[in-house]
Parts: structure tokens; C-alpha cells; sequence
């Protein structure tokens, strides 16, 4: 079969795919409608024809294709990464002044911003610039529809995970914002898929181990690898490697006896779980191929680049002889449910947020109303407000009015709509890539600067899909698929989470939206190197090649169950996050033991003047709780210079 015959098959150029206005055409189209300045100046819109938020259809969430970091959102920050900012030399000002300009609309930024308002009171004057066309930065929304039905699904931060391990501040947060977690138990459907006998299933692609196929794990769920001597036997590996991954599995044996515990744990810590595997237990190479993507959903990177301790406490087989000392940090998740899921992540969240800071934006007063309501993006950026949110804004330029040491301003300068544009604040919270930060304040130490260079951001996708039913999945008796050599590892039925006017598709003849996760490392280099090769390959993959390999993958996984992906795919969404999530220290690479105080995160962080810093990236731990603490911990910052 030819490839064009073998597109035609899987569904290839079917429209309904690219209903998202592509490559940021939405964006020149909706400036192009509300070019009158005269009608913008109305709505308090800095008078520049590109005000595309103004367009009554203007509404992110709702678009397919490629999403994410959008194109669009990034070329400006590239060319001033490249140094070609000549023509933001000369900004036009806005003649606004704030008391605070935050740089970054996720949810550590708008954190930030409803922190300041606290401690500032209401009628603080408050900008928050972003470059997305759409707030709640990685926490990201994806809207589709079925019909009259509407369906959420999650394009980035997916979970509150482990709120009992929620700081005062950061729960006292979700708890002024009406979260309850305790209401979870309500709206998570843990019994769902048990009911219908669905468990999660192991596919073997055939570029990786010589034949496609499907092997179910019973009852396991979110990705455990746990093969018997039954089930272990339809596995295309050779059959050394079978015997191997049931005795790694069952066997209770001290791989390292001349070493005391806590010398385990050190050498475990700088040995690769791969390593581990082949060097310790002595496996044959075959069991390495199916565990290296495993580690993906957790760590995004392989097993040869996690350490076998990380492995170890995260319940990985290998090490039930071993005899390991506990450790001493606390694991919650292993203590709750991971139900804490609003249908669309954690973009909830960032709406309740956008809602208590500009209340004419989005209706409602409760956590399940948010579920469903409609934001209105004409209200984000209203004069009339105290509050304003400014998206398609990129920050190029944060300088001191004057002496860092005694300035009273800070001087912003944003492009938008191609345009540089200038707006001063008595304080400035970066809440944007730690990154980025060394080429918006120039000014700031070779010191600071490289600490703020430390962090390598985790590239990932996150792509949705949505499907016209769900009974492959029914009749194939599995709820997810763990995919070590594929395009995309994890394929997942969406979470069962019914709350507010929203209903989970429960039945397998509705239409139900698929997860799919990518990371794009290739084994063989340090953790840093895999991710900035995989940061540049997404930036460079056009959303035709996700489109093909979700329709391609999805058609061989579930052909025995009927599935067909011309027909049963809807939409596709892909979420591409080349700067992904915050970099988390990996011991494996890293040194051990560091003073809290050296390390690069914490350098990173500190004030310079009246500009602060506030992300995940300032703690080095991609979770929401960390991003609301990190925003907290810039206003504190603020507070105790004014005071």
C-alpha cells in the first residue's frame, strides 16, 4: 500500500481535525474584525489594532489542532533569545501605570496577583501580561462538543495531587477559591471501569518487538507493569527475557549483600534503573525495552535516565530483597486517591482564580459551576477594572527606573500584535520560565542569571482525541494501554468525572475523549541533553505528523475491537509543550546532599528590586501547590521591602 493509500485509510485530511484556525490564523482574522480603534478605546484597550479578544467568537478553548505553546506565542521570545530586538528599541507607551505588572498568566502568576490584591486591598491596580492566547499556563482547557453534549479534557496540569500534603497557604487558596477535595469522592467514578472489567494492557508495536500486539494486565491500573507466568508467555520477547520479567517481578533477592543499607540507597541513587536492571539483576535486554517509556508519565525521561532509587520508591520491581533504608521524605500520593481531577485538569483552578480577580469574565460562584462556564474574553482586559489580564502579550524588557537599589518603577515592555508597547508598575512579579528571566533583566548578576539558565524544562505533549465511542475499549477489556516503543507510551480513557451540569460519557456508545501522552527523549544522554533535543523536535513537528500517528497508533492498538480511525475520530487536539514542566533536580546527574541554600532554584529566586520572581521553576517541582507557594512567597517579598 502506498503511503498516500495508507493516509486515505487511517483518515488523513478528514477537516474536522483542523477546525482550530491553525498556526495563530484565528488570531490575524479576529484583529483584522475589530480594527476601529474608537471601538477598542471603548473597552479600555491600549489603542493598537490587534486586539483579537474583542471578537465575539474569540474563544481558545474550544480550538483543535496544535496547542499548547502555540504558534504565535513563542517567535517573540525567540527573537529576543537571538538577540534581534532592534525594533522594540522604541516601544509605544500605553500611559498606564499599575501598582503591580505580573509577566505570566498560569496559576502561579495569577496567584500571585489575588496574594497582592490581599495584602494590598481591592482596589490595587494589577496587569497580568501573557503570551498565550488563552490564561492558566500549562493548566490548559480543552473544549470539545458531541453533538449538543460538551466534553472537557485536560491539555496540561492534570491533577491536585495529594492535597493533604498542601501547604496552610496553598490550601487556604483552593479553600477561598470553594475547592473541596473531599467532594472528589463524589465526582471521581472509581468504580466505573471495575464494573465493566476494563484493566490496562500492555501493546507491542512491531518496530520495537517484530509484531503488533495486545497483552491485558489484570487489574492494574495507571501503567504498573506486572506480568505473570501465564500471561507473560504471549509477549514478543525472547523467552530468556520472559523468565527474566516474572523473576524480577517474584523473586526477593539482595542484589548489592556487601552493602549496607544506606550505601545501597547512594549507589542505587547514581545508578540508572536501566543499569540497575542489566548490571544488578542481570536481565536480558528485552525486559529493558519494555520498561524504558514507563517512566515517562512520572519523571518524562526513560529509565536510563531515573535513578533505580527513584524507581524503588515508586514501587518499580527489582527490589523486594533488598533491604532498602525508608526515605526520609514523605510519599501522600501513596496515601490518597488520585481522584482530585476537574474535567479540564487543573485549568479549573485557574478559572476560579481569573474569576475572583475579574468576576465579569466568568459567571458563576462554585467549584461545579466552573466546570461549564463560558469565559468571556472581552472582560479580561477592561479599564473599568482594577485587575486586568493581557493576553497575546509578550514581555521582552523588565528594567528599573533608575538604581535597582532605589528605584520607585519598573518599566514593562511587551510586544503585542507585532507592536512594542510600555506600561510602568511599582513592582514587577516574573511568573513566567525561569529561562527567559536572564534575557528580560539584562541587568541582573552573571550570577543570578546562570542560576536562572539552571533549568531545563521537561518537553511533553499532552494530545486529546476524541472518539465517536468507546466500545473498542469495552469489547477489548481495557481502560488504558502502556506502549513502551510507540509513538505516544500512555493511552488513556478519560478520568470517569461527573460534577455540576457536566457528565462523564459513561456509556461505551457515547462519544468519550482518549489522552495520549508523549515525551520525546531519546535514551542515551544526560536528562538536560534529552530534553533540549526533544524541545527543538517539537518545535519543529507540524501537527499533520501528530494527526498521523494518533490515527495510525489508535488503528493498531484497537483494529481487534473494531475500531476503525477514519471513521471513529472526531477531533484532535495536541498540546505541545516544548518548555514543559519545571525541571526537578535528578540526583542522578546532580550532587548529593546540596545545601537547600545552593541550589540554583533558590539562587535564582532572589528579589532584584522591585522585581520578584514566582513559578514552579523557582522550586524545581512541577505541582500546582508549588506554583500558588512560589506566587505567595513573591508578594511576601514585596510586602517586606514596603514595609
Amino acid at each position: 500500500m502506498s503511503e498516500k493509500d495508507h493516509d486515505r485509510e487511517l483518515g488523513m485530511g478528514r477537516e474536522i481535525t483542523r477546525r482550530d484556525f491553525l498556526n495563530g490564523v484565528s488570531i490575524a482574522v479576529g484583529a483584522s474584525l475589530v480594527a476601529d480603534s474608537t471601538w477598542l478605546q471603548a473597552f479600555g484597550v491600549p489603542q493598537s489594532p490587534f486586539a483579537p479578544e474583542q471578537d465575539p467568537g474569540y474563544y481558545p478553548p474550544a480550538k483543535t489542532g496544535m496547542r499548547g505553546t502555540h504558534d504565535g506565542a513563542w517567535e517573540v521570545a525567540h527573537e529576543l533569545r537571538d538577540g534581534n530586538d532592534k525594533d522594540w528599541a522604541a516601544p509605544v507607551d500605553d500611559g498606564e501605570s499599575y501598582d503591580l505588572v505580573v509577566v505570566g498568566g498560569g496559576i502561579s502568576g495569577l496567584a500571585a496577583a489575588y496574594f497582592y490584591r490581599k495584602f494590598a486591598g481591592q482596589q490595587s491596580k494589577i496587569l497580568i501580561l501573557d503570551n498565550h492566547d488563552d490564561f492558566g499556563g500549562h493548566a490548559k482547557r480543552n473544549e470539545f462538543q458531541a453533538g449538543k453534549r460538551l466534553l472537557l479534557g485536560y491539555g496540561g496540569t492534570q491533577s491536585i495531587e495529594a492535597p493533604g500534603n498542601y501547604s496552610k497557604v496553598s490550601i487556604g487558596l483552593l479553600q477561598e477559591m470553594g475547592i473541596d477535595p473531599q467532594r472528589f469522592y463524589k465526582y471521581y467514578d472509581q468504580k466505573l471501569f471495575d464494573s465493566m472489567h476494563l484493566t490496562e494492557a500492555v501493546f507491542f508495536d512491531k518496530e520495537t518487538f517484530g509484531t503488533d500486539r495486545l497483552v491485558p494486565q489484570k487489574g492494574l491500573h495507571y501503567f504498573g507493569i506486572d506480568f505473570t507466568l501465564e500471561n507473560a508467555s504471549q509477549l514478543p520477547i525472547a523467552e530468556a527475557a520472559r523468565k527474566d520479567l516474572v523473576r524480577l517481578q517474584q523473586a526477593s533477592v539482595d542484589y548489592m549483600p556487601h552493602l549496607t543499607p544506606a550505601q545501597k540507597k547512594t549507589k542505587l541513587i547514581k545508578t540508572s534503573y536501566k543499569d540497575f536492571l542489566l548490571q544488578y539483576v542481570k536481565v536480558h535486554p528485552d525486559v529493558v525495552k519494555v520498561f524504558q517509556s514507563s517512566t515517562h508519565d512520572i519523571y518524562a525521561i526513560g529509565i536510563d535516565a531515573v535513578s533505580a532509587n527513584d524507581c524503588a520508591e515508586e514501587g518499580f520491581p527489582g527490589f523486594k530483597g533488598m533491604r532498602l533504608p525508608k526515605s526520609h521524605e514523605e510519599n501522600p500520593e501513596k496515601d490518597e486517591p488520585y481522584i482530585f481531577h476537574f474535567p479540564d485538569g487543573n485549568a479549573s483552578i485557574a478559572r476560579l482564580l481569573v474569576r475572583s480577580l475579574t468576576p465579569d469574565a466568568l459567571p458563576g460562584h462554585t467549584m461545579e459551576d466552573i466546570v461549564t462556564a463560558r469565559a468571556n474574553y472581552a472582560r479580561l482586559d477592561d479599564a473599568a477594572s482594577p485587575i486586568r489580564i493581557r493576553l497575546n502579550s509578550t514581555a521582552v524588557k523588565v528594567k528599573h527606573i533608575g538604581d535597582p537599589a532605589s528605584a520607585k518603577e519598573v518599566e514593562i515592555t511587551y510586544v503585542r500584535g507585532g507592536q512594542a508597547r510600555r506600561v510602568r508598575a511599582a513592582n514587577c512579579i516574573l511568573a513566567c520560565y525561569n529561562m527567559v528571566i536572564p534575557y528580560l533583566c539584562p541587568e541582573m548578576s552573571d550570577k543570578q542569571k546562570e542560576a536562572l539558565a539552571y533549568c531545563v524544562k521537561m518537553p511533553l505533549v499532552y494530545t486529546n482525541v476524541q472518539i465517536s465511542n468507546w466500545k473498542a475499549f469495552q469489547k477489548l477489556g481495557i481502560s488504558a494501554m502502556y506502549a513502551p516503543g510507540s509513538y505516544f507510551s500512555n493511552v488513556t480513557l478519560d478520568f470517569p468525572v461527573s460534577m455540576g451540569d457536566y457528565h462523564f460519557p459513561s456509556s461505551p456508545d457515547e462519544s468519550c475523549l482518549l489522552h495520549l501522552l508523549r515525551v520525546p527523549c531519546k535514551p542515551g544522554a544526560n536528562c538536560k541533553d534529552q530534553y533540549r533535543a526533544g524541545r527543538w523536535q517539537l518545535v519543529s513537528t507540524k501537527f499533520e505528523t501528530f494527526e498521523r500517528n494518533v490515527r495510525d497508533q489508535l488503528g493498531r492498538m484497537l483494529s481487534a475491537g473494531g475500531f476503525d480511525p477514519a471513521r471513529d475520530i472526531e477531533a484532535i487536539t495536541v498540546n505541545r509543550w516544548p518548555h514543559g514542566y519545571a525541571y526537578e533536580y535528578n540526583e542522578l546527574f546532580e550532587p548529593l546532599d546540596r545545601p537547600a541554600p545552593d541550589r540554583p532554584c533558590v539562587i535564582g529566586r532572589q528579589p532584584f528590586g522591585r522585581i520578584k520572581i514566582a513559578n514552579s521553576d523557582a522550586d524545581g517541582h512541577a505541582y500546582t501547590n508549588t506554583a500558588i507557594d512560589q506566587g505567595y512567597r513573591a508578594v511576601r517579598e514585596i510586602v517586606a521591602k514596603d514595609s
